[in-house]
């Protein structure tokens, strides 16, 4: 059997631009500059629709920073979605000394009696404003040298189709994108589509997100130490 043994299938942004104004029947002879500046426009709401619904696996990276004593709160990157993991590592090392540390919400935090408190960090709260920040307690101290260790999800970079741009999207989502762009353009363009591609982009989305997962175990302990003494 004669197979390509190739796995490079990644059209750019223009090649899907096309395929979605052919599933809402605008052929490409037929396409304007407001049409790929739409396409453009709804392509990037896609993927700020995409970041909504959760962790996207290929958009996790860590992000690593030393902590200075006496300073509670840090700024994280602004394409920073959320925080999913975090642990500390004392004297600025990796491996064995490495200790997870719980987030917190802002009310935890607000109730606390002595926010300057210096310690090693054992918790924090991640503020989601335009500028988001970390803010840990107890404050870290001068004891070791601490630093940060955090995995998170982010945004996805923007779509920029000039020059033969790609979505950054992996490839068991191209279908699903495309699909979500027809969806979106179709209100523009093709009304009397809109429930179809509507459908078309759930199936396809559904499908995908099937395999945006980690595929291990899961364990449930309950808690029961509060039941004996």
């Amino acid at each position: 059997m004669a197979t390509s043994g190739l796995y490079t299938f990644n059209p750019d942004l223009g090649s899907l631009f096309l395929s979605a104004f052919s599933r809402d029947q605008v052929k490409r002879t037929e396409l304007t500059p407001q049409h790929l500046a739409d396409a453009k426009m709804e392509a990037n709401l896609l993927q700020i629709e995409w970041a909504n619904q959760g962790v996207l696996l290929w958009t996790q990276d860590t992000q690593t920073f030393t902590m200075v004593q006496g300073q509670a709160t840090y700024s994280v990157p602004a394409n920073t979605v959320m925080v999913l993991d975090l642990y500390i590592s004392p004297n600025g090392t990796a491996g064995g000394q490495n200790r997870l540390i719980m987030p917190f919400s802002r009310t935890d935090y607000a109730s606390i009696s002595n926010p300057a408190q210096q310690g090693f960090p054992t918790s924090f709260f991640f503020l989601r404003t335009v500028a988001p920040s970390l803010t840990f307690w107890p404050v870290p101290d001068g004891n070791a040298t601490y630093q940060c260790t955090y995995w998170r999800y982010r945004q996805i970079q923007d779509a920029v189709p000039a020059g033969g741009g790609n979505a950054e999207i992996q490839a068991l989502f191209l279908d699903a994108y495309t699909a979500g762009l027809a969806h979106r353009l179709s209100r523009h363009y093709a009304p009397a589509l809109e429930q179809q591609r509507k459908q078309d982009y759930a199936d396809a989305f559904g499908l995908a997100m099937k395999q945006n997962t980690e595929n291990v175990a899961i364990y449930i302990t309950p808690g029961l130490s509060g039941y004996y003494r």
